[in-house]
């Protein structure tokens, strides 16, 4: 049995064995287990009730991680996705006044949407159609999304009036916790140890318990919370024409976070073919669509691949088992969630700032000296950090790459799908701005 598993998730292939993907799995879920209290905490500001959003939370990234690693194979971790979330509550809820029961009705009506473009081949398009060039940028620019978000995490960089961000307090004492995270898992990646990132965040939160760092209030969540959200989307509420706006909102930045994510791990781990094309892309979208659906049923906005993925396959997963322990440990939290809440920031930040770096590898392989290349490349790479969105930087990476394929007469030569893709990227950014 074991060894028919081994086949499956090809391990020979991949050059893996189990312990790696147990430890890479779990360096997954460590990073980013704080969407079971983010994601309640920004929900609950429509209604919704804090602890049925934490069990639907908990059980849609286990479902939708589980199915990515036993279907699609990949160690690329599902959860609501951080911003769609934000957009749920703040856009679609509090600021159109519409019910948090139809907004889900409308997250659900994006993920049909997804599974049927996913069916009809045309997600699979979109994803042959992102120019090669753009690929190592994406792998880069969320890199640079990771590190700085680890960076704020860590109290390293604030927010500033003059000039966006500035250095933090270097002497506050959770910035030092985790300064002393951030060297603790350098040293340890340095020596070459494959659990570095796990041995950091765990030393850094025990450190922060010693020092009395470590704040939360136990609470105990059970399966049966879910009966205040599950099965309350309203469907017919949102299917309108009013709605279609924010439906298309769901379903295209979704959309594109998903296949940055994707193209992002998918090239840090290796695993694309010889041709550049990712192996099985149908079963991977059909994952975060299924997803999506089942995050709208049970109580929960979009399910999207997380980028926090990249720690796991840093930390040396490359097979579906990766993503199914992850899951699994999902599941997990919704009946130790007490304990999950024990891990500060500070322990996760120096996580997120090593493996932004180790994927900037990836800029070497963007030909710098041919600006066709290099301005989409470069401009993909600085929005993505700076505007918080894969789905922005792809934006620009588009819709120049294809302004300057016009400008050098060189628009018959490529993909008909980036002309289309860069005007609607266009009319999103005109349009649809509060996405």
């Amino acid at each position: 049995m074991i060894a028919r598993l081994e086949r499956y998730f090809e391990f020979a292939r991949l050059a893996t064995n189990w312990k790696t993907e147990v430890l890479a799995g779990t360096t997954t879920f460590v990073t980013m287990a704080y969407i079971v209290f983010v994601n309640p905490a920004i929900l609950r500001e429509t209604g919704m009730p804090f602890q049925a959003v934490v069990a639907a939370t908990c059980l849609c990234a286990a479902f939708g991680s589980i199915l990515m690693g036993a279907v699609a194979r990949y160690p690329i971790a599902l959860a609501p996705g951080m911003g769609l979330n934000a957009y749920f509550t703040y856009t679609v809820v509090k600021g159109m006044g519409i019910p948090w029961q139809t907004a889900l009705g409308a997250v659900f009506l994006s993920g049909v949407a997804f599974l049927i473009l996913t069916l009809a081949g045309v997600r699979q398009l979109i994803v042959k159609a992102i120019p090669r060039e753009l690929y190592a940028a994406v792998a880069a620019g969320i890199g640079l999304f990771i590190a700085m978000v680890g960076l704020r995490n860590a109290g390293i960089i604030v927010a500033s009036p003059a000039t966006l961000v500035t250095l933090g307090n270097m002497r506050d004492r959770n910035t030092l916790l985790a300064l002393f995270g951030l060297l603790l898992i350098a040293a340890l990646s340095a020596w070459r140890v494959k659990s570095a990132m796990l041995i950091g965040i765990l030393a850094t939160t025990l450190l922060g318990a010693a020092l009395g760092l470590v704040h939360w209030t136990p609470k105990v969540y059970r399966f049966s919370d879910l009966e205040a959200t599950a099965g309350q989307l309203d469907i017919r509420g949102a299917w309108n024409l009013g709605f279609a706006g924010i439906v298309f909102v769901f379903l295209f930045v979704d959309l594109f976070d998903n296949v940055g994510t994707l193209v992002g791990v998918g090239t840090g781990a290796g695993l694309f073919d010889a041709d550049g094309n990712i192996p099985r892309v149908r079963e991977i979208l059909l994952c975060d669509a299924t997803a999506t659906i089942a995050g709208s049923m049970v109580g929960t906005s979009t399910v999207t691949s997380y980028i926090e993925s990249a720690a796991g396959v840093a930390a040396g997963g490359r097979s579906g088992v990766t993503s199914i322990v992850t899951g699994l440990l999902f599941i997990a939290a919704m009946f130790l969630a007490p304990l999950i809440g024990a891990v500060p920031s500070a322990a996760t930040a120096p996580a997120l700032i090593i493996v932004g770096s180790l994927m900037l590898a990836h800029l070497g392989e963007i030909a710098w000296s041919h600006p066709v290349k290099a301005i989409p490349a470069f401009l993909t790479l600085i929005t993505i950090p700076l505007t918080f969105s894969i789905a922005n930087g792809l934006g620009f990476g588009f819709t120049s790459y294809a302004l300057l394929k016009i400008a050098r007469g060189e628009f018959r030569g490529t993909h008909w799908l980036v002309y289309l893709l860069a005007a609607l990227f266009i009319a999103r950014f005109v349009y649809l701005d509060s996405a």
